[in-house]
């Protein structure tokens, strides 16, 4: 089972170390020198960590074969990926790994059926839900806890509290119009602009 663990940030300097955000509360072990980490895309890795060091608040990591600068900025927003134990749960009880979270059901706070997480998508910004919809098409909800205030793994469902439109068609917008959940080009009810 593969886990996000950091998103490479820019480069730091002229010898190939770059800024990472971290995304595990494991940093010593899974962003540690002699670490292997696939990635995303994967055409960017595997990377093996050479060295890391904290500078300023942030954790520059140094990855083996990258030297300079122009190599280290090829890296920038990819996503360092760690292979884990299905089984291996967070530590904290308010994470969860992506395979935890895809498949569960999807409802809102009074009840009514959105559809079922089918990826998480990890942007620079933050994380979004990818749900796809019972009606066709998918709808983003961005996955902070004022939008998904309950994970209910046992239950396999997640409670969603979405501002008015987030999970609405655009007015309008029939099957098959322009700016319609499903048509060509669009991401969804909660849109993307592309």
């Amino acid at each position: 089972m593969h886990v996000v663990v950091a998103r490479i940030g820019r480069a730091h300097g002229i010898r190939g170390e770059v800024s990472v955000e971290v995304r595990t509360d494991e940093p010593e072990t899974r962003l540690a020198p002699g670490a292997v980490l696939g990635t995303e895309p994967a055409s960017a890795g595997p990377l093996t960590i050479a060295s890391g060091r904290v500078h300023s608040g942030r954790l520059l990591l140094r990855f083996e074969g990258v030297t300079d600068r122009t190599a280290a900025e090829a890296l920038r927003n990819t996503l360092l990926v760690a292979e884990v134990d299905p089984g291996e749960l967070p530590e904290d009880p308010e994470e969860f790994y992506d395979h935890q979270l895809v498949g569960l059901e999807v409802v809102t706070e009074e009840g009514r059926r959105v559809g079922t997480i089918g990826e998480i998508a990890h942007l620079p910004s933050q994380d979004l839900l990818i749900v796809a919809r019972p009606e066709g098409g998918e709808a983003m909800i961005p996955f902070v806890a004022e939008l998904v205030p309950e994970i209910d793994l046992p239950g396999r469902r997640v409670v969603v509290a979405p501002p008015p439109g987030l999970l609405e068609e655009p007015e309008g917008a029939g099957p098959g119009e322009p700016g319609a959940e499903g048509t060509p080009g669009d991401r969804g009810a909660a849109g993307e602009e592309g």
